[in-house]
């Protein structure tokens, strides 16, 4: 660890020095249009936009994820619902003794890596039982969607869209657990796992592996290899860079802004990041999820506490407030694009928050002690409900009862949509602004290191599990914490957050395929659950 942690200085200290040059020479701005220019086209293509007139565009990303999410909902008979508290059930631990029952026939892998069978089972094979349990997986995945996109996404998407932008936003989430519990299951059921116990899971494996077996191997290759490259861009981008960037932000608004002592710093922000991260992605899956079943239970209690208090205050309001939620859903006024355009807004922000159809948590959820593959796919399904259902939902209650939403003048960016949560807060609370600023860091520690695993897993599948590979993508995603918070790579940021949306393409191909395999699954669990009760 000592000399993971040496190295790891060693190659930040002329990144340092190479930051605070961009600042002063405006490097950062020029890597902007170098980059900006040679990856345009690819940002353009996945946030291409169909314009239906009358003002109403929409991503076509969007309609994959949409179509895809309805799709699950009803081909598994409304499991994002009935399947809810089963979901509770499980977290708490109430059906772990199903693991242990000595009826439940095991059937040996062929090999760990290259088997195209479905096996379930394969850690208790091997005589390994997985790396964390359901909760610790859970909180994992969820410190990966739990973030800025719930308090700066909603922001931007109640301005812009009104507040009816919030009840297309819950319909969404609602929809997402269905194609939470599709993915994840897929992960488990088609996991690898190495000699020393290390699970390897997520799209790269269940695309692989998966179509394989229904003799579209060709294509399943080629989808696993372009999700790889897709999520590794993402780890460095949307789920790093960005996420540091912003809370270097809200932090250096909330020290003083231009008379900050961090102002023009912005290194040093993201050399204290990077050697946290470090110290928390060199342990592994199991560092991760002891460090984020801890931190993400707490965010969202806080965060959620403190948006009660200003519900709470403004009781009077909510009626009123709830009102036009609903009213704005269907019949907006001054709104561009009329109920069209809410309706994108709301799925639109939902969508990034949440990141169901994406396939990213599916590497997380991989990794739990389960022999049940369905069982880690109902507990994934609560993600989206406590994302987006819960969080977000809480954010946009308290910009509509405060005021602070103008559809005539949205914040420019995500930044700007930070300050105007925190001034929501700040006129019911007037200290709230530096708890939610501590949040927001906390958000965006915990968002980098579950996207590190992520981006390590597509790592490990393209160039080898080695530790020379493992550390030489920690090392350098760590370079990228500092580089994030020290310059404004627009463009950079542009191409990952597109490569997140990438990557639910040829996952969403995957997903529809598979769905029998994800019925089978379910039904085998639920058999199991029964056959308790009897």
């Amino acid at each position: 660890m000592k000399k993971c942690l040496l190295s790891l200085i060693a190659i930040l200290l002329p990144i340092i020095t190479f930051a605070q040059e961009a600042q002063e020479m405006g490097i950062d701005e020029k890597i902007d249009q170098v980059f900006g220019d040679a990856t345009g086209w690819f940002v353009t293509f996945i946030f291409y936009q169909i314009d239906f007139g009358s003002g109403i565009k929409v991503f076509w990303v969007l309609f994959p994820l949409i179509i895809g999410a309805t799709y699950f909902t009803f081909y598994f008979r409304l499991i994002n619902i009935r399947g809810f508290f089963t979901s509770i059930n499980i977290v708490r631990g109430k059906y772990d003794d199903l693991e242990e029952r000595e009826n439940h026939k095991v059937e040996a892998a062929k090999s760990t890596f290259t088997d195209e069978d479905d096996n379930p089972d394969t850690i208790r094979v091997e005589g390994h039982e997985g790396e964390v349990s359901h909760f610790q997986a859970l909180t994992a995945a969820l410190s990966a969607t739990v973030g800025l996109g719930n308090i700066a996404g909603v922001a931007i998407a109640v301005s812009i869209g009104g507040a009816g932008a919030t009840f297309w936003m819950i319909i969404a989430g609602l929809l997402g657990m269905a194609s939470k519990f599709v993915e994840c299951t897929l992960g488990v059921k088609y996991r690898d796992i190495a000699e020393d116990g290390t699970v390897y899971g997520g799209p790269m494996y269940y695309l692989t592996k998966g179509l394989k077996a229904k003799g579209m191997g060709g294509l399943g290759k080629i989808l696993a290899v372009l999700f790889a490259i897709f999520v590794i861009g993402g780890s460095f981008g949307g789920g790093n860079m960005f996420q540091v960037n912003q809370a270097f932000q809200l932090v250096q608004s909330i020290t003083g802004g231009e008379e900050s002592f961090l102002y023009g710093n912005g290194w040093l922000f993201g050399l204290v990041m990077a050697i946290f991260v470090g110290i928390v992605i060199i342990g592994g899956i199991k560092k991760i999820a002891k460090v984020t079943d801890k931190i993400v239970p707490f965010m969202v209690v806080i965060y959620v506490a403190a948006s009660l208090f200003v519900i709470i205050a403004k009781y009077d309001m909510v009626g009123s407030a709830f009102a036009a939620i609903w009213n704005g859903a269907f019949s907006p006024e001054g709104i561009a694009g009329g109920v069209i355009g809410v309706l994108v807004q709301g799925f639109r922000r939902a969508a990034f928050s949440n990141e169901a159809g994406v396939g990213s948590a599916s590497i997380a959820h991989s990794a739990v002690k389960t022999k049940y593959a369905a069982s880690e796919g109902m507990v994934a399904l609560l993600e989206p409900f406590i994302d987006t259902v819960v969080v977000c939902t809480m954010t946009a209650l308290v910009l509509i009862i405060t005021g602070f939403v103008d559809p005539l003048n949205p914040p420019a960016n995500d930044a700007q949509a930070i300050l105007l949560t925190s001034s929501a807060f700040e006129s019911s609370i007037s200290w709230f602004p530096y708890v939610l600023t501590i949040a927001v860091v906390l958000f965006a520690f915990s968002t980098m290191i579950s996207w590190s695993y992520y981006g390590f897993q597509g790592w490990a599948y393209l160039f080898g599990r080695t530790k020379k590979m493992e550390y030489a993508y920690k090392l350098l995603f760590c370079v990228f914490v500092v580089i994030g918070a020290a310059a404004s790579l627009g463009s950079v940021i542009g191409f990952s957050d597109a490569m997140i949306f990438a990557m639910m393409v040829p996952n969403m191909i995957g997903l529809v395929i598979l769905a029998p395999k994800v019925k089978e699954e379910l039904n085998k669990y639920m058999a199991a659950i029964k056959a308790r009760k009897e």
